[in-house]
């Protein structure tokens, strides 16, 4: 499937979704004034839905994620073209702490806890903008509840907790403050394979019980297709697939180069495919 063509279905697929809570339109993004990292990127998170983006290191993904939170200028980075709306309103041009209180909360790589501090008060730190220091408490242990694990660790220091824990303990911190949008960058990173099993599955009942609107961005092409709805994969800075998550899964170059999937079903490694960045089809 081309690009045109991809696009074409795409459209019709998003006929039937709900508006975008956040819109990404014609992105184009330049670092120290001369890289180009993203060129023409558009992406739409409808509320009430989990939207994976795809990509491998160097796709765009981190620098997205960069634009929507505000914080490019630390990294000596510009938006040039383009712009994010949230909720129809442009965010583009404002402050991180204004993006924070317009209701984006991100989950950073690397989970990034205060590891001098204890469970309580990272999750204490995440309730700041909650007025009432009340409110505040009650919404403490609503995340122990969702995170039983944290809760046998409420006193303990973050910096001791296992990296699955820290990660539960990331994701309860951003969720404290009732965000409208969670955005969740490689939470699968490092993690052993049942720790990541019970971290997605925490996404899910996130999303389930609290109608609540996800923006994953994943490695795993796996992980991420089996919880979205929708799906886009990003190569050098662009959008080079987006459909269904249900429809990406079955596309020949997905399965083969991101899923490992040869065309007979077997599985296959990258190390066996010489010619992998030359045969990426869909950019025909």
């Amino acid at each position: 499937m081309t690009l045109a063509n991809s696009a074409m279905v795409a459209s019709d697929a998003a006929a039937d979704r709900k508006p975008p809570l956040l819109e990404i339109a014609n992105l184009e993004i330049v670092y120290k004034e001369s890289i180009l990292a993203v060129e023409g990127l558009s992406i739409a998170v409808p509320q009430g839905s989990i939207v994976a983006v795809i990509g491998s290191n160097g796709a765009g993904k981190t620098t997205m994620l960069r634009a929507i939170t505000g914080i490019l200028h630390s990294v000596e980075g510009k938006i040039t073209k383009g712009e994010i709306l949230m909720n129809g309103e442009l965010i583009s041009d404002r402050e991180p702490w204004e993006i924070v209180e317009a209701g984006i909360r991100l989950v950073p790589e690397g989970r990034r806890v205060f590891v001098d501090l204890t469970v309580e008060d990272n999750l204490l730190v995440g309730a700041h903008m909650l007025r009432h220091r009340a409110t505040a408490r009650e919404s403490v242990e609503r995340m122990l509840d969702l995170f039983p694990r944290l809760a046998l660790r409420r006193k303990s220091l973050a910096g001791y907790l296992s990296g699955g824990e820290q990660q539960m303990l990331a994701i309860g911190r951003a969720l404290i403050s009732n965000p409208s949008l969670l955005m969740l960058d490689e939470p699968s990173l490092g993690l052993a394979p049942m720790m990541v099993d019970e971290i997605f599955a925490t996404i899910a009942k996130i999303h389930r019980e609290r109608d609540m609107t996800v923006l994953l961005v994943e490695q795993s092409a796996t992980r991420s297709l089996e919880l979205a709805s929708y799906c886009y994969i990003l190569q050098n800075g662009r959008v080079v697939l987006e459909d269904t998550a249900k429809s990406v899964s079955k596309h020949e170059d997905v399965r083969e180069f991101y899923l490992g999937v040869g065309k007979e079903g077997a599985r296959r490694s990258f190390r066996d495919i010489k010619s992998y960045r030359r045969r990426k089809r869909w950019l025909g």
